[in-house]
């Protein structure tokens, strides 16, 4: 504490020191990095740089009295030069900035304030005072000591408070409060009560907390705060049974009920209400009629719900005061033509994705609306429209968003739509059937920033000019299309170009600079040449896919201080060789490597044993030997592919500490040795691929511990040894993980918020933030190959995040199959053919409810195929081939109705159809079906066999003794026929002795 009070006050000299320097301003911090002082006090303080200027008014995230000059509002959000990190407040820290009006020390790490010192120094002037994104936890009271009675907005939100966090007692210190922010922390219901006291509030801010809907609490509201206008409580666990408390609040102006659990309406009866934000419930039905009584209404989104009907004959036609609309993610059907809103002439903002396009009568597509539109969102329409862009569009002059994805639209690139709008700043038109070249006007619109034309029909070049027409440009999309020729080289000038996506084209030349763009991708196009050195050098550059073209060379000698910015590296499918490049280690953002199908030679370089952020590593398709590094086991790996190499060795301790590990590849290698029993420390492992190696032993009952494990192939090694009975107590749920490679940049364009500033003024809800059109550039889909079926296929995306099997086949597997194995009722593929199982078929197999191909042949199964087996309706290939079973086969119902005489093949002693061999029913009686829950092995039971049979000779034997010894008849007859036997042998071997010719 005492270190903590001397750093405070060594700050607090060297601030009135510099604040004399200066001479017209106290006390002011920068943000530019063009200075003159560098101050580094105690406990980390860092204050950045200072610069030489007479007028610090000027700098960022001040603001000053334009009469006294002194700094009247101070912004320290989050600084890149200014932390406080677990820094305590005190009041000596604010003396220089007296005549504050408005503090932000948001996002800077602050724990708490000195005892009995905090904001009391600026408690004079101090209006508004942002303290979010800290950890203040309980002790923000210490903070409130003085008489803050000038404070009219409070930002506590992100800051772990808890319930009792003593607002009773500063009630009693912000009597003039208005403002009270409170979300992102852990209150429950009872924050109601201590809210009470804040008479004065007219904003409320409780959202993203833990509130549920105690009606006991939520009384309190209409009663003690009449004069509350602005209410958010979204993000919470609400129900409808609070709504009829809040019809009470008759001055609300905004409400926010997004993220809960509403069912029902209950809003009507607020009539004052400009702002309604209902988003992601689970409100369905039609909108109530009710809510075209809300005439005020100016912002309504009903998005993520369950809404169904046409919105043409619903109470939005009679909300004429609307500025924002989204109707998106619903069962809504809404009119192409807009029909519903042609009188809606303050209607700025409308979003309509994931809904239903109707088309309406010719006579309503020339209609000419009263409204202008900023922003226009109609994409993803559940049914393919196969038209033309709605014509009223063409009436359209101020749109500055339009997004129309998704839709299979027809026609030509409508360059008009930059005519008509030269205010535009996003055009996203992917996913359509624009057919034709790409033709712009020839002037310029330099205020378009983002422009995405990918997955249409295309074709022709780029244009050369397209700099020229659009010199602002940030991100061009044009991927999935036709484009041939060469990419313009003017593209790598524009210097505020940081996205560019041309991928999946038949584009055939580059300019290398434009390698140097923060993200490129140019993959699958008929691209070629060697790569620069300068390329890796790239100060700028972190997201490059350069796969599926033709370049080549080598690059493990590109210098190792390079590299270092890199983020994603996608070199995949070329024709590069040589040597890995080692100087992937520098750099430390790199989280994605894919250099499969290529010509690399040599082993893994040790310097990989750094990769400590890599999330995703393939090797596959090249010609790699030697060891796996045992040192190699980076900690964030998630995905890592190393198949059809010529990698060997066993697996000695690479990968021991990856624990986030969810695919592992390791297919056609050379790798020898058991499978490590450290493999079930990969708590993360879903997919595992060991096929085609020469791994030796038993499967280690470790792979038992792998809770997430859906995907096993360890076929063609020489495995040996019984099946773990554990296997069978594996679940196989769905996981995404398998699918999920969450690499890249989440790029949000400004200029929407700034749109709606302008339009309708700060966000009071939370609406606006839904309309940002972010991108989020993926790095590849994972995609893992696995047999079935008796085919190889390839699974990705939601596919493989359903996808389970497992393939033991071609080992040397012996014992009979555990009956276990009958638990795994998710399974989808289950492949033991191949090895040297025993004993019957599980009778447990007819719970494999969900499972496409089951293939059992080539093993020394015994006993009949279960007939519970036919139970199975999900069977699509069966194979009994090459055992020893008998009995008939299965019943000819249901799937097993569709399995021919190669299913059954190679079983001598089966019968029935689709085999030739027909059972006869005298010659071949009933038997028994093997029940598995008595342990038996096969149709015949080997040792009652031996017994019984044993125990029928001893009585045989003993009764004709027993006869012979009793009747002296038959003990003389019985003799006379032993001698009689004994003479006759006798000389038919002398006879036969006397026939060979003397020598």
């Amino acid at each position: 504490m005492m270190m903590k009070r001397m750093g405070a006050w060594m700050l607090l000299a060297l601030l009135t020191l510099v604040g004399e320097w200066h001479g017209r301003c106290y006390g002011c911090w920068e943000e530019e990095r063009i200075g003159l002082l560098e101050i580094k006090a105690l406990d980390g303080f860092y204050l950045g740089d200072w610069v030489d200027s007479s007028n610090c008014c000027e700098w960022y995230g001040i603001e000053c009295d334009n009469t006294t000059r002194r700094v009247i509002q101070l912004s320290l959000f989050g600084r890149r030069d200014f932390r406080l990190g677990d820094w305590v407040l005190n009041a000596s820290l604010f003396l220089p900035f007296k005549e504050l009006q408005s503090l932000d020390l948001g996002s800077n790490g602050l724990v708490g304030c000195l005892e009995n010192e905090g904001f009391e120094v600026l408690s004079s002037k101090l209006r508004e005072l942002d303290l979010s994104y800290n950890r203040f936890n309980k002790s923000i009271l210490s903070c409130f000591n003085g008489n803050l009675s000038t404070l009219k907005s409070l930002d506590l939100s992100d800051n772990g408070l808890t319930a009792g966090s003593g607002f009773k007692v500063l009630s009693s210190r912000l009597k003039k409060l208005e403002n009270l922010h409170l979300g992102g922390n852990q209150y429950n219901d009872s924050i109601f009560s201590s809210l009470t006291e804040f008479s004065s509030l007219k904003s409320l801010d409780l959202s993203y907390n833990q509130l549920t809907g105690s009606i006991n609490s939520f009384q309190l509201l209409p009663m003690r705060m009449g004069k509350l206008e602005n209410l958010d409580l979204g993000g919470n666990r609400l129900n409808s049974s609070i709504l009829s408390i809040l019809s009470g609040l008759s001055s609300l102006k905004s409400l926010d009920l997004s993220r809960n659990m509403f069912t029902g309406s209950g809003w009507c009866e607020l009539k004052n209400l400009k702002q309604l934000d209902l988003s992601r419930n689970n409100l369905g039905g039609s909108l109530p009629d009710c809510l075209g009584n809300l005439s005020s209404l100016q912002l309504l989104d009903v998005s993520k719900n369950q809404f169904t009907g046409n919105i043409a004959f619903g109470p939005l036609t009679n909300l004429t005061s609307l500025e924002f609309l989204s109707l998106s993610n619903n069962f809504f059907e809404v009119p192409i033509s807009m029909k519903p809103f042609m009188n809606h002439s303050s209607l700025k903002f409308f979003c309509n994705e994931n809904n239903k396009l109707v088309t309406e009568p010719a006579v309503f597509e020339h209609l000419i609306p009263k409204f202008q539109l900023v922003f226009f969102s109609v994409s993803k329409t559940t049914e393919a429209l196969n038209v033309q862009i709605p014509n009223f569009l063409y009436y359209q002059y101020h749109l500055r968003f339009l997004d129309l994805s998704h839709n299979n639209i027809t026609g030509m690139f409508p360059s008009w739509l930059l005519n008509n709008n030269t205010r535009l700043e996003q055009l996203y038109l992917s996913g359509n059937s624009f057919v034709g070249t790409l033709q712009l006007q020839e002037h310029p619109y330099p205020k378009m920033t983002e422009l995405d034309i990918s997955n249409n029909n295309m074709t022709g070049q780029i244009p050369k000019d397209i700099c020229l027409i659009f010199p602002n440009l940030e991100s061009l999309r044009m991927a999935k299309n036709g484009f041939t020729g060469c990419i313009p080289s003017c593209l790598g000038n524009i210097s505020s170009l940081s996205l560019l996506d041309l991928s999946n084209n038949q584009l055939s030349t580059v300019t290398l600079e434009l390698l140097t763009l923060q993200y490129l991708k140019l993959s699958n196009n008929n691209l070629g040449g060697q790569i620069p050195t300068s390329v890796f050098n790239s100060s700028v550059s972190e997201y490059l896919y350069l796969g599926d073209n033709n370049f080549w060379g080598q690059i493990s000698y590109f210098p190792l201080n390079g590299w270092k910015s890199w983020i994603v590296v996608d070199l995949s499918n070329n024709q590069f060789s040589g040597m890995l490049p080692r100087g992937f280690v520098n750099s430390t953002n790199l989280e994605a490597i894919d250099l499969s199908k290529n010509h690399f030679k040599g082993p893994i370089p040790r310097d990989f044993c750094k990769l400590d952020q890599v999330q995703y590593l393939i090797l596959s398709d090249n010609n790699l030997s030697g060891y796996i590094p045992s040192c190699f086991s980076p900690p964030s790996i998630i995905h890592m592919h190393l198949s059809k190499n010529r990698l060997s060795g066993p697996l000695t301790y690479g990968f021991y500490n990856s624990s986030s590990l969810v695919t592992m590849d390791l297919r056609d290698n050379n790798f020898t040795g058991s499978i490590p029993n450290w493999i079930g420390n990969l708590s993360s492992l879903s997919v595992l691929l060991m096929k085609a190696n020469h791994f030796d032993g038993e499967l280690p009952v470790q792979l038992c511990l792998l809770e997430q494990l859906s995907i096993l192939d360890v076929s063609q090694n020489q495995l040996s040894g019984p099946l773990p009975s554990c296997l069978g107590n594996l679940t196989f749920k769905e996981s995404s993980q398998k699918a999920l490679v969450n690499l890249g940049v989440l790029l949000l364009p400004r200029s929407i918020e700034k749109a709606y500033y302008e339009t309708m003024g700060p966000p009071v809800v939370a609406s606006m933030y839904t309309l940002l059109k972010g991108y989020w550039p993926n790095f590849t889909e994972e995609v893992v190959e696995f047999t079935t079926k008796n085919m190889y296929y390839g699974y990705k995306g939601k596919i493989l995040s359903y996808m389970s099997g497992f393939d033991l086949s071609n080992n040397n597997f012996v014992g009979a199959i555990p009956p276990e194995f009958g638990n795994l009722s998710e399974i989808l593929s289950l492949n033991l053919s191949h090895n040297n199982l025993t004993g019957s078929i599980p009778a447990t197999f007819s719970n494999l409810k969900r499972i496409e191909s089951l293939d059992l042949s080539y093993n020394n199964l015994n006993g009949v195929i279960p007939p519970q087996l036919t139970e199975i309706t999900t069977l699509e290939v069966f194979s009994v081939a090459h055992n020893n079973l008998s009995g008939k086969t299965p019943e000819r119902k249901y799937q097993f109705g569709t399995f021919n005489e190669s299913c059954y093949e190679g079983n001598p002693f089966l019968c029935g159809p689709p085999l030739r061999n027909k059972c006869c029913e005298e010659a071949v009686p009933s038997q028994p079906v093997p029940n598995d829950e008595q342990g038996d092995d096969g149709f015949i039971d080997m040792e009652f066999f031996y017994i019984s049979f044993g125990v029928c000779y001893t009585v045989v034997v003993m009764t004709i003794a027993a006869v012979l010894y009793i009747n002296p008849y038959w003990r003389r007859r019985w003799l006379y026929f032993i001698e009689d036997c004994i003479d006759t042998c006798y000389y038919f071997v002398v006879a036969s002795f006397r026939k060979f010719p003397q020598l």
